[in-house]
């Protein structure tokens, strides 16, 4: 079976060596099969991503001998596709706004006593899920900042049990509820890692999404909107991370393990693919 992979890297910093593995991955998995390999730019935080890291991703991996599909997709582009699914969301009356801050977030949580955790951190307390519709939208006529969270616990009602297929666990039953009301999108951000990742494997009919262990767990979210949004469910690798010598993973923040400092340094292709291991540790 010919599989449809893709790497989709941040623009908020260099290439690592990690990364290099990654695409490396996920670019070998397609030519394996016979398939397609895409390079996908996840640009939606306009905070930290920036223009010349973009263009330094795709010549870092054109260094490496990767060849990709055209067009490159950049998620800054296609906002309209993720309008479109939060508006599915809303009408299956799935999406509330939250007016809270962090820090009132916080003060919640310490209140009650107890903090379950997630995935992504202390749970969010549900202080506006219960507000009304006449109070919520006098807050936004006002002009007060919202996020749109994920009612969880009527979306988990809607879906009923739903599993997925990792490579290396097999049928894995989905438990979103770990995450609580996630936040689809926000006014500076209008949409989610997990709703933009979600829409674009479907639209660019990823069959395999290979990525890092790191991200296991958020595949329960996006099994979720697969269901609620009637998009694809591909398949996934959820391959180890690489780290240094003290077993720390690699970070843009260390300029002498990125691509380019290497490159600058005199090492060739060749030299990266030895010290990822690349080979060896698909």
């Amino acid at each position: 079976m010919s599989e449809t992979t893709r790497f989709a890297p941040s623009p908020t910093g260099p290439l690592h060596l990690g990364h290099a593995y990654s695409a490396l991955f996920a670019a070998e998995a397609a030519r394996r099969s016979g398939g397609r390999f895409f390079l996908r730019i996840e640009d939606i935080d306009r905070t930290r991503c920036r223009a010349e890291f973009t263009d330094a991703i795709i010549d870092d991996l054109s260094w490496l001998g990767l060849a990709w599909e055209r067009p490159v997709r950049h998620q800054s582009a296609h906002m309209d596709d993720y309008a479109v699914a939060l508006d599915q969301l809303q009408q299956r009356g799935l999406l509330y706004p939250c007016f809270c801050t962090r820090r009132d977030i916080k003060a919640e949580i310490e209140a009650a006593g107890h903090a379950p955790h997630g995935p992504d951190g202390p749970h969010y307390p549900g202080t506006c899920r219960n507000r009304s519709g006449a109070e919520q939208t006098e807050r936004i006529e006002q002009g007060q900042e919202f996020a749109l969270r994920l009612n969880m616990a009527e979306a988990v009602l809607q879906t009923g049990r739903l599993t997925w297929v990792d490579s290396g666990k097999g049928v894995v039953i989905a438990t979103p509820e770990i995450f609580g009301d996630v936040v689809l999108a926000r006014k500076d951000v209008p949409t989610s890692y997990h709703l933009a990742v979600t829409a674009d494997d479907h639209r660019q009919n990823v069959t395999l999404v290979t990525r890092g262990e790191d991200l296991f767990q958020a595949t329960h979210i996006h099994r979720m909107l697969q269901s609620l949004l009637d998009l694809n469910t591909p398949a996934y690798h959820h391959h180890h991370l690489l780290t240094d010598a003290d077993g720390k993973r690699y970070a843009k923040r260390d300029k002498a393990l990125t691509l380019r400092h290497l490159r600058d340094s005199g090492k060739s292709p060749g030299d990266v693919f030895g010290m990822i291991g690349w080979g060896d540790k698909q």
